[in-house]
């Protein structure tokens, strides 16, 4: 029977009130009775103990991936967990310790570290075996799975078993989610999971961007195999072997009728006779998947559109030249004084400002229309609810500010007490139930590591540890996507490629749904159709010189969704990385934009992956430029869109620096990243300003950096790095409004007290200093726009607020990760108002804006627009600042910030308090090496 959760540990979601009623029944006793059989799948607990001969690491090895390991669950589960609050067997177990280190960080030493997270040792203690399986009666594989946290250790006597072993506990632990990504990579996720309008978001921002047919996903498994050799041939073999793994648990699950109770909710499969079938997987399912990872965590660029629409504002606002300078000022292509990874000042100069621009293409006034995705709508697809969906997935899948999360804080072994370096490192994936990762250990031939993989693409750990090294990544944001105009010709889907007509590719996909039981959506249909040219999909069409064009956008990575199998493939494999330079060459064969980090016993190291292409010489890879052959990448190649990449050298790198941060923010001095906002204030800062402190100190320890990223994980940029400086200009002179007086007092002990947005004590769900965060969340918006917007026009201000968001609070629902969802603070307006702060105080500012806006660049009226704004800002109750929404009442200020696992199947879990962290981390420091 599934345990029951004590409402008194987290926050308990409620049942929804569109929950079926005859769910709610009495009857449903007898229902989950009936159903409750078939649950246990695992052979009792028994055997011993995996070998751990080859773990270097001491027990010094640490994660944590919240809610839980066990992604599936049954009908009979989802019932009690919808009804009953009930969780099924490490649904959620991890959720309580990763919410608990807001409150305990403060006092953490080493031997707590694991209070909050697991042990990630390899193998098994013989009394920590909770189950023990042989999937599909193999005997060259066996699944052990413990008794904490039910991770799946997979150890496989041949390379075959070992994959087949690592698919089947992807099904065990995954399936449903398996299955909804792979449709969403297809764009068919509303005919397979039911027509709301979330849904269908999710599946146009996706396709839009990656809109490939079969004979596409073939190719790409086709070419990313062909052209590695003999990793290539394995990697072939080892994605086979997987899915074979996955279709076993399939069909036993079936038969055992133990799968996942989603496919009963959504009418794929009948409770009581067991009809319907769950498909089997496919190779080209993993590419699908890869896609949306890819588009997801590691496409950095775009956004070339948006970029010219906002110069041509400029140059509007102030002339050509002036506003030139004035876009230039709040691109921050290269700002001085931007935190850096790479902090020793080696150059990496890419895609930087040509000294004199060729082939730009920007539109003509008033010309640019974004290309339609969506047609042919009906029923609930038509509804002003599932149109307004479809312009923000537009909106996000078109923007260059793309979901950069995680954060890694890495410390030589110089500076720390045992003289090993130590690593704080993990990617922020958002939070979802399931988690789109999963935890496993893997050792097999070839292959011998333990973390998390995102589900259905498990054949290898992605992010974790090895036998005497760990290794993580953070999304860098580099620009490998490139927007080309192409001249139309004979109509409007015919376009010029290299002087001769060209028909343009059509790719539809059509997509209907009606009511399920899981969702109520009422029936609805629309057609996605998008526009393929050599130069990519069609996102936009204008006129460029009164010459029609259509804007396609080119991405290095697309059409090779599945090259970065390699990569990962060598990560694994403990004949292949053995030091710093191993692991950099190994992530060298990643082609999706991350920064990579590593530490062992002795060496810490760092890259950036991703195909970076070559530009044509005098290409400005911020705006739009023509589809012409002098202007596109260097050797491109339309039938592989394959081209010459910069090589490994030219990409930020080191070995053995004193320390690394990443929070997302610029790598190195010249490397542009394409969203904006690199600026002087970074949630970067956060963390440079507490691990400088440290290493400068000297003695660091696990514990010591897990502080200090968990103190970063409750610190308000706004008010931690630029309050400070507003409160100067307000207090320039004596504060006599009493209104503005006790704002500045309250927001004044606030940062005195820390800045930080954290509970009374732990549970409390109230936090100290609760009117000086709301004045704040209230005041910033009101504040920048009065700030800034008189000074730049309503037309300019409107089209850099469509470049870099001018807010990110944890509350904040506009920003680009949406509500309740952790990450904050990465993009907004804290860089431009500290720079034009710093100047109206008469301060040092290398990198200023082009003018100074506050008042007008006087200290007084600057100081007259500040108070004002702070006023109306303390007046407004919480319940105006904080709204409310489907899971917060108006004026519940923890609750808006609080962080929500958003359902992705049948199973709920409880909110847990704001902390800006990663979602799966690492605490690690190896005592020794091989």
């Amino acid at each position: 029977m599934p345990r029951c959760t004590p409402r008194t540990t987290l926050d308990r979601l409620r049942t929804p009130r569109r929950f079926p009623r005859f769910l709610k029944a009495a009857s449903i006793c007898v229902l989950v009775a009936g159903l409750l059989s078939p649950l246990t799948q695992a052979a009792a607990a028994g055997g011993a103990a995996a070998s751990a001969a080859n773990d270097y690491c001491g027990g010094q090895c640490s994660d944590i991936l919240p809610p839980g390991e066990n992604g599936n669950a049954t009908l009979a589960q989802i019932l009690l967990n919808q009804v009953f609050g009930t969780q099924p067997d490490h649904a959620e177990d991890q959720l309580g310790p990763y919410s608990n280190l807001a409150a305990g960080y403060s006092t953490l030493t080493d031997d707590k570290i694991n209070t909050f997270f697991n042990d990630a040792s390899f193998g098994v203690a013989s009394d920590q075996v909770a189950s023990t399986t042989k999937p599909g009666g193999r005997t060259d594989v066996t699944i052990v799975r413990d008794k904490k946290s039910g991770v799946p250790h997979i150890t496989g006597t041949t390379r075959y078993g070992t994959e087949y072993g690592a698919g089947y506990a992807a099904a065990q632990d995954r399936l449903w989610l398996m299955d909804v990504f792979r449709h969403v990579g297809r764009g068919q996720l509303t005919s397979f999971a039911g027509g709301a309008p979330s849904n269908q978001g999710l599946e146009q921002e996706f396709w839009r961007n990656a809109p490939y047919t079969e004979a596409d996903l073939q190719t790409q498994i086709d070419s990313a195999t062909a052209n590695a050799g003999a990793r290539g041939t394995q990697a072939l073999a080892d994605a086979n072997a997987y899915i074979d793994g996955i279709n076993a648990y399939i069909d036993a699950s079936d038969s055992g009728r133990y799968f996942p109770g989603e496919y009963v909710l959504t009418g794929h499969k009948d409770a009581i006779t067991n009809a319907g079938t769950i498909d089997h997987f496919k190779l080209t399912d993993l590419v699908a998947l890869a896609s949306v990872i890819g588009a997801l965590f590691g496409s950095g660029g775009g956004g070339e559109v948006n970029n010219a629409l906002s110069l041509l504002a400029a140059q509007s606002q102030y002339g050509v030249t002036e506003g030139t300078k004035v876009w230039e000022s709040f691109r921050e292509r290269n700002d001085p004084e931007a935190v850096l990874t790479v902090h020793n000042g080696e150059s990496f100069p890419y895609a930087t400002k040509p000294d004199t621009a060729q082939g730009e293409a920007l539109p003509d006034a008033g010309t640019v229309a974004q290309e339609p995705l969506v047609y042919d709508r009906t029923g609930s697809a038509a509804t002003a609810k599932a149109t307004g969906t479809s312009a923000a997935a537009a909106a996000t899948s078109l923007s260059s500010a793309r979901r950069g999360m995680s954060n890694a804080l890495v410390v030589s072994g110089k500076a720390t007490a045992s003289g090993h370096p130590i690593a704080v490192f993990g990617p922020q994936t958002g939070y979802f139930a399931p988690q789109l990762l999963m935890l496993q250990e893997i050792q097999g031939p070839g292959l011998s590591a333990r973390g998390a993989s995102f589900a259905g693409l498990s054949m290898y750990v992605e992010l974790g540890r090895g036998q005497d090294y760990s290794w993580s990544a953070t999304t860098s944001g580099q620009d490998i996507i490139d927007t080309y105009a192409v001249e139309l010709c004979q109509d409007d889907y015919h376009y010029l490629y290299h002087g001769t007509c060209t028909a343009m590719d059509k790719v539809e996909r059509t997509n209907s749904w009606k009511p399920t039981t899981a969702d109520s959506t009422a029936a609805g249909s629309y057609r996605m159709q998008v526009y393929r040219t050599k130069y990519g999909p069609v996102e936009y069409r204008a006129t460029v010189g009164g010459k029609k064009v259509a804007y396609t956008t080119l991405r290095s990575s697309y059409m090779h969704e599945a090259d970065s199998i390699i990569g990962f493939q060598m990560l694994n494999d403990p004949d292949y990385v053995k030091s710093p330079g191993t692991f950099q060459s190994a992530v060298q064969h990643i082609n999706y934009t991350f920064n990579w980090f590593y530490a062992d016993s002795a060496h810490t190291a760092y890259y950036n992956s991703g195909d970076n292409p070559v530009r044509a010489s005098g290409v400005d890879a911020e705006f739009p430029v023509w589809a012409q052959a002098a202007y596109e990448w260097r050797n491109w190649d339309p039938a592989t869109n394959t081209a010459a990449y910069t090589p490994p050298s030219a990409h930020p790198n080191s070995v053995d620096q004193d320390y690394y941060i990443s929070w997302n923010n610029k790598q190195a001095k010249d490397y542009t990243t394409a969203p904006w906002g690199d600026g002087s204030v970074h949630r970067g800062n956060l963390l440079e300003d507490r691990v400088k402190k440290l290493v400068a100190a000297g003695g660091v320890t696990r514990s010591a950096l897990t502080r200090a990223m968990a103190d970063a994980a409750l610190a308000d940029l706004r008010a931690e790095d630029v309050l400070p400086k507003l409160l100067q200009v307000v207090r320039s002179s004596p504060v006599t409004d009493p209104t503005a007086a006790a704002a500045v007092t309250k927001l004044s002990d606030w940062v005195t007290a820390g800045a930080r947005r954290k509970e009374t004590s732990a549970g409390s769900k109230t936090y100290a200093d609760a009117d000086a965060i709301r004045i704040l969340d209230a005041w910033w918006p009101l504040m920048v726009k009065a700030e800034f917007a008189p000074g730049l026009g309503t037309d300019l201000y409107t089209a850099f607020t469509a470049n870099l968001p001018v807010d990110e609070s944890p509350s904040a629902a506009h920003g680009p990760t949406g509500a309740h969802a952790g990450s904050s603070f990465q993009y907004g307006w804290w860089s431009y108002v500290d720079k034009d702060i710093r100047a109206v105080l008469g301060q040092s500012v290398q990198g200023g804006l082009a003018q100074k806006y506050c008042g007008g660049g006087s200290l007084s009226g600057c100081r007259d627009i500040l108070i004002s704004t702070l006023k109306t800002a303390a007046g407004l109750t919480a319940a105006q600042v904080y709204p409310g929404d489907d899971q917060c009442s108006a004026g519940d200020q923890w609750c808006a910030d609080s962080i929500v696992q958003r359902a992705l199947g049948g199973i709920k879990h409880g909110r847990i308090t704001w902390q800006n962290r990663p979602t799966y981390q690492q605490v690690v420091e190896y005592t020794s090496h091989r």
